[in-house]
């Protein structure tokens, strides 16, 4: 590809609420796009509405003759669910034929969503102690042994460690500016992680913990 780069769309970005603009938004994108890629996310949501004039078939038709009529010029990746995507791939002929590549991302393991915590902690400045590490690992493994098909992989990590560091935050915020110590604020005690309930397993799109 010419350039490489890469342009990332949703639903949003290509279906429009009028007639005649759908055409115009997805135009645009490929055009963007053009000597890279056009990545579609959650590209099911295209063919999954439930309203009988929905302009997200349009998008495709756009995509599809784009894709014949520039082939070379660019590249278009599609993701989603796999089940969800399977029922979008066989909703078009057109579709079938033209994305005959595909990729299975498996979810990500409790180790592996250890290591994003650490990440996310470190980002902010912040070390987990040995007590608190301990938790959140044996959370993450009931979390990952609980787990259905929707289960968030990073988004859910990211959404804990979120609510962690607001534990930290409010936990500092009691304590009076002259009693805090520089390795307090640094620090993810067991207190701020102790909301996560080993004993709660998740069920639908749960996160599995209880607030408050």
């Amino acid at each position: 590809l010419q350039k490489g780069h890469l342009v990332e769309v949703d639903r949003e970005a290509l279906v429009a609420g009028y007639v005649g603009q759908t055409a115009i938004k997805t135009g645009a994108k490929i055009d963007e796009a053009q000597g890279g890629i056009l990545f579609i996310d959650e590209a099911y949501s295209l063919t999954q509405s439930a309203v009988s004039n929905d302009f997200g078939q349009e998008a495709i038709q756009i995509i599809l003759k784009r894709m014949e009529d520039l082939r070379g010029k660019f590249g278009v990746i599609v993701a989603g669910y796999p089940e969800n995507m399977r029922e979008f791939i066989n909703s078009n002929p057109g579709l079938k034929s033209r994305f005959d590549q595909y990729f299975q991302f498996e979810d990500y393991g409790p180790t592996e969503m250890f290591v994003i915590a650490q990440s996310l902690l470190k980002a902010e400045g912040l070390q987990a102690m040995p007590e608190s590490e301990s938790h959140l690992k044996k959370y993450f493994e009931a979390l990952y042994e609980t787990r259905d098909k929707y289960f968030g992989n990073a988004r859910t990590v990211r959404k804990i460690i979120g609510e962690a560091i607001k534990n930290q935050n409010l936990r500092m915020a009691a304590i009076p500016i002259g009693e805090r110590s520089e390795e307090q604020l640094r620090t993810l005690a067991p207190e701020d992680v102790k909301e996560f309930d080993i004993g709660i397993k998740p069920t639908g799109n749960s996160l599995g913990f209880k607030i408050g």
